[in-house]
């Protein structure tokens, strides 16, 4: 059997693309107010401090070295100081120019600090609970990651790139950033865990990730209670329990799940036969199939993918002169990218 990462299967699944907003040097006093994102936010800290301010939050000091992620984007502002006014990023940053160093420069009077800042946008129809079991701010504790760590040499590269923007910089740079995402989800996890019922917490025990790695693997394979207890060699019973309590649901009701998120990405970008997706995710019947999705999705198939045809229909503009959006620091804050090709998971 194929291996399978169960993480990296879910993060294609949501297709995570970030890009650099921001790579900053702010002299204090200063404070930026960043709006409520559709996607995930996030800051990394390379020198000097800081102060994140959350709506319904304490403000938290932040260190060089620390990292932080917002993953629903709330709004929030940055500043030298824990109280104190605020102003747009784009008023701050209107009519500046990077500098030789790639830095967009915030003038002042105090200390500097050093942020890379970026947005991330993932695709809203997939329903897997990855995003929602994530806290509304996820810091990093610089201190608790290793010099060497995976999340430090990718920002040290990050920081690299941005400054030389040699040949090809602006590829290595989106490359990076979206290997970042996923670092500081698996670093977070290793730093704090994850407490109570969640699929996040499940990753941390052996015995269920391997189940849940056997089933993302396979989807289509023919699971039952009795096989997936044996490849995990617990009893029927035992797995149920520890899945359920870890998880939040039984082994098949989590599989149902998965199949059904694979099937609504095979609607939503090929024009494939319904049997033929419902044989992909493990039904012989389309009718069981049909029954399953419009249980979950809440209408049937052919129903769904004509709405998100309608969703993703191009809509019909005037011509514009207008250059594509670029953010203050001169990136482009939009990305091409061919589409992703469907999940490793489907045979």
């Amino acid at each position: 059997m194929e291996r399978c990462d169960v993480l990296a299967d879910v993060l294609d699944m949501l297709r995570v693309r970030g890009a650099v907003t921001a790579y900053a040097r702010a002299h204090a006093p200063w404070g930026m107010s960043l709006h409520r994102e559709p996607g995930a936010t996030f800051h990394a800290v390379t020198a000097g401090t800081c102060w994140i301010r959350v709506a319904g939050a304490s403000p938290r000091e932040l260190h060089a070295g620390d990292v932080v992620l917002l993953p629903t984007g709330a709004a929030h502002v940055m500043a030298s100081a824990a109280t104190g006014p605020s102003r747009s990023w784009d008023q701050i940053t209107k009519g500046l120019a990077p500098n030789a160093d790639g830095e967009i420069v915030i003038e002042g009077s105090g200390a500097s600090t050093r942020l890379i800042c970026a947005s991330y946008h993932y695709d809203r129809e997939v329903a897997h609970p990855l995003v929602s079991l994530l806290p509304p701010q996820l810091v990093l504790d610089g201190q608790k990651l290793a010099e060497g760590s995976p999340v430090s040499t990718t920002l040290r590269l990050l920081r690299q790139e941005l400054s030389a923007r040699s040949a090809g910089w602006e590829t290595i740079v989106n490359r990076l950033i979206d290997v970042v995402f996923v670092q500081v989800i698996r670093a977070w996890l290793e730093q704090r865990g994850e407490q109570g019922t969640s699929w996040l917490r499940a990753l941390r025990d052996p015995i269920i990730a391997q189940t849940l790695t056997r089933m993302h693997a396979e989807p289509a394979a023919p699971w039952t209670i009795g096989l997936l207890a044996r490849e995990a060699n617990l009893s029927r019973a035992t797995l149920v329990r520890r899945f359920s309590a870890l998880v939040g649901e039984p082994p098949l009701a989590y599989l149902t799940r998965w199949r059904m998120e694979l099937a609504a990405r095979n609607l939503r970008e090929t024009d494939d036969p319904v049997g033929a997706i419902a044989h992909r995710v493990g039904y012989e019947s389309e009718f069981a199939f049909s029954r399953a999705f419009a249980r979950l999705r809440g209408c049937p198939p052919g129903r769904y993918r004509a709405a998100a045809r309608e969703r993703r229909a191009p809509r019909r503009r005037q011509p514009s002169t207008v250059s594509p959006a670029t953010s203050a620091t001169g990136y482009r804050v939009s990305r091409l990218r061919a589409p992703a090709p469907i999940s490793r998971s489907i045979r």
